[in-house]
């Protein structure tokens, strides 16, 4: 999950009172490298995250609490069983954030009004087409790919290798469609997410610089960032639990989003749409800031030796 920034473009102060736009491509590969780094840091909380999510109160549940997850992954797996899954999540984070940021700056630059300011609804609209887009064109397969490999490790017999061969396995028994899985949720799960993380972004950027010459440090950006993560996990979570069920081996139980949704709150009761929120909450928040701090300082850098004005 990485957050955009309506940022290195509408924050930066620039002489005389107008922001400097952020050319597509340089936010392209700054997302890129920041969406990297971050999964690396991060990735354990997603692991557990999805574990407690696709763990079914019918079935019954295997995992007590956090702790319980982790320690029985370690003691099942090792540490390294934390990990199950990266390479997915990896390989995608890196073109995901990519086109997220790149999508952003394009469309905001747009949206902007003559000072080079975003305000808040624009960015909020901007936010959601970039999210839109990242699922569409990334997310969607890539998370599908990471909750079966998952998945398949809460098996009694795993059957997936590794990324590659777990691909194949995949494409070879239910064809491209079966990297799709749970499209519409992805796209309204991402989509909102990007929307509220940019608006909320935007406006504590907008409050905090103000018409004044202040400037963004990197402990401000990660603070906002953290914040906006937050806002979007509690604004979300329910789609991003019918997102994963939707994508796991046991999709099959579904007819389709709506239906997911139905036989989670009739099966398991509402409280279900917000399992994995303290996991998913710790990693979001560190999430958002790590990406909107590296984002900014990798901008800094490529402002300074690609020149596009």
């Amino acid at each position: 999950m990485a957050v955009p920034r309506g940022p290195a473009a509408a924050a930066a102060s620039a002489e005389g009172g107008q922001a400097k736009l952020t050319h597509p491509g340089k936010a392209i590969l700054a997302g890129g490298i920041a969406g990297g780094i971050e999964i690396c840091i991060t990735f354990p909380t997603e692991y557990v995250k999805t574990q407690l999510q696709l763990d079914e109160r019918a079935n019954p549940p295997r995992y007590k609490s956090i702790g319980h997850c982790v320690r029985l992954t370690i003691q099942d797996h090792g540490v390294k069983g934390l990990y199950r899954g990266l390479s997915s999540l990896l390989y995608g984070s890196i073109p995901k954030s990519a086109v997220r940021f790149g999508m952003f700056e394009f469309l905001s630059n747009y949206a902007k009004d003559s000072r080079g300011k975003l305000d808040n609804k624009r960015s909020l609209l901007c936010g959601l087409g970039a999210g839109v887009a990242e699922a569409v064109v990334v997310v969607c397969p890539m998370e599908t790919i990471k909750v079966k490999f998952i998945h398949d490790q809460s098996s009694l017999n795993p059957k997936y290798k590794g990324f590659f061969h777990g691909v194949r396995e995949i494409v070879r028994e239910q064809g491209l469609r079966g990297t799709y899985q749970g499209l519409t949720a992805t796209v309204l799960k991402q989509g909102s997410n990007q929307a509220i993380r940019f608006f909320v972004m935007t406006s504590l950027r907008n409050w905090y610089l103000g018409d004044s010459h202040r400037k963004m440090n990197p402990f401000i950006t990660a603070a906002f960032g953290a914040t906006a993560g937050a806002a979007s996990v509690f604004g979300n979570t329910p789609l991003d639990v019918i997102k994963t069920r939707m994508q796991g081996l046991e999709a099959h139980k579904y007819k389709n989003t709506l239906d997911c949704a139905y036989q989670i709150l009739k099966n398991e009761g509402p409280l279900a749409f917000y399992k994995g929120t303290i996991p998913r909450l710790g990693r979001v928040c560190m999430d958002v800031a790590i990406v909107f701090v590296i984002y900014d300082e990798v901008v800094k850098i490529l402002n300074k030796v690609w020149k596009t004005d």
